[in-house]
């Protein structure tokens, strides 16, 4: 096992060579040139005073400059900032001056957001850079003509590696400073839970700043494989990817599949090269996916992931028992325990309800600059708080409930927002379902379902609410229904419920 990210990617290139290892709209790279592009990349980084210890912002799109500038950041051994293109100019500029960044490689499009409100050294995708910023060509220009000789590297397994940033949906965003050691480890264990092999060929459209897109991308370095990687999420592309590459494999999150299902042509596009998808990000109805696997023919698994791991936590091994709903047991190497919610130094009884914790090489090495928010989040003994309510069966395998701060407190009762849409979900008229709080003057809140219908299907919310009366308790089922065009999403496709909470606060039951 390497002990860098971008050991990875040499080992790769002395391997695999000429094989293809990323297919983009603009442009096809074998594993040799990614590896000789990141490598010229980090020659010219390290011209610009860029070495152990710096930081740079990476806010680019999807493609293949995205993962060059990766790799070539970590060559040189400074630490990679990556920040999704959807992200707002203010909320990156936050981010660029907490973390301390030295140098911003972005899109051009990205760049003019700024509009010159940069303190920092810009290198941007554009053929004609703007005064005071360097085009991302002519860095990889600069070493063209002499062989990229590195010094001694100064990274080892224990060097930090990233800076991810969480999604900031309760307020500032936190960054979480991720080893080498943890990335390549999550790398390799996702690896061999989800059986990728060097003959797969994975479409994604997964944001590669994303840790669950970025482990996708290491994965397919790791593994030999070959990376179809799509800028930006549609139906109609995926679909044309999947049957014009002949993919064996599909990474996702739930919107990704339920807009897929809910997409007229589906039927028109021939999947059965597929063998495998994964999902994870938020959790999904068991109806969905058993209408996934119906559709796709090919196993689903889930897994489960955060910011602080780095990418997974949690998964199915591909040649273990089919548990629909369950998102997997805990990665090799590391260990997970069920705390009570009130109480973390004590573990709930097996198919007791509790807060998720894992301890492990995985683990974050802290929150960048907040020695007070890492303390909050890691036990003294190396357990990290993941805010997720889940419950483990026999087997160990692990069961979503809800996230805490999702949870609505109702009259005295718990309602897991998480529950409800499972079934809400199952109805055959729903595409999407969010379910989120409603004030009440009685009970202090109930559940409020939010609803987006399948194409060219009608159910009114009392047919929903009755639905849910046969499989609910009373004081579960929705309050009321709201149907929309669309569902909020944050940048990385999950589904905010918070917005949707602050949708209607004058409500009234």
């Amino acid at each position: 096992m390497h002990t860098t990210i971008h050991a990875m990617l040499e080992a790769g290139a002395q391997s695999f060579g000429d094989k293809p290892l990323l297919i983009a709209p603009d442009r096809t790279l074998s594993f040799a040139e990614v590896d000789l592009l990141a490598s010229r990349m980090a020659a010219s980084l390290q011209r610009m005073s860029i070495g152990p210890g710096a930081v740079v912002t990476l806010w680019m799109e999807n493609g293949w400059r995205w993962m060059v500038s990766y790799f070539g950041i970590l060559k040189c051994g400074a630490i990679v900032n990556p920040v999704n293109v959807l992200l707002t100019a203010d909320e990156v500029k936050f981010i660029i001056k907490d973390c301390g960044s030295r140098l911003l490689i972005a899109g051009a499009e990205r760049l003019k957001l700024l509009r010159g409100e940069l303190s920092i050294p810009a290198v941007t995708d554009s053929s004609s850079a703007a005064a005071g910023t360097v085009s991302f060509d002519a860095m990889i220009a600069a070493t063209e003509n002499s062989q990229a000789i590195l010094p001694e590297s100064q990274v080892a397994a224990n060097s930090p590696a990233s800076i991810c940033y969480t999604s900031g949906t309760t307020g500032r965003p936190r960054g979480a400073l991720l080893r080498h050691e943890s990335i390549v480890l999550n790398t390799a264990m996702t690896a061999l839970m989800h059986g990728r092999r060097s003959d797969d060929i994975v479409v994604s459209a997964l944001p590669c700043p994303h840790v669950y897109g970025n482990i996708v991308m290491n994965a397919a370095v790791a593994c030999g494989t070959t990376l179809v990687i799509l800028p930006r999420f549609d139906e109609a592309t995926t679909l044309t990817a999947i049957r014009t590459h002949r993919a064996t494999i599909f990474d996702g999150v739930p919107t990704m599949y339920m807009r897929l299902l809910n997409f007229p042509g589906l039927r028109e596009f021939d999947l059965t090269t597929l063998r495998l998808c994964t999902v994870g990000g938020q959790t999904m109805s068991v109806a969905k996916m058993e209408e996934v696997e119906g559709r796709f023919g090919c196993r689903l698994l889930e897994l489960w992931g955060m910011t602080e791991l780095g990418g997974l936590g949690v998964t199915h091994p591909h040649n273990g028992p089919h548990k629909l709903g369950a998102i997997g047991v805990v990665l090799p190497l590391n260990e997970a325990q069920v705390v009570d919610v009130a109480d973390a130094t004590r573990c709930v009884p097996r198919g007791e309800p509790g807060e998720l914790m894992i301890r492990g090489p995985l683990v974050m090495e802290g929150y960048w600059g907040d020695a007070e928010s890492t303390r909050e989040a890691i036990t003294a003994d190396g357990w990290l708080h993941t805010g997720d309510v889940v419950r483990q069966d026999a087997a160990g395998y692990i069961y979503v409930v809800d996230r805490k701060k999702d949870v609505i407190l109702s009259g005295g009762y718990k309602i897991y927002p998480a529950e409800v849409e499972r079934v809400i979900a199952q109805h055959p008229a729903v595409a999407m379902v969010a379910v989120a709080a409603k004030r009440d003057e009685l009970k202090g809140h109930v559940a409020k379902a939010f609803i987006v219908l399948r194409h060219n299907m009608q159910v009114s919310a009392e047919e929903i609410i009755a639905h849910c009366r046969t499989d609910l308790a009373a004081y579960k089922t929705p309050r009321a229904v709201e149907f929309l065009a669309d569902l909020p999403r944050n940048s990385t496709g999950k589904i905010l419920r918070r917005a949707l909470a602050e949708r209607s606060p004058e409500d009234k039951a």
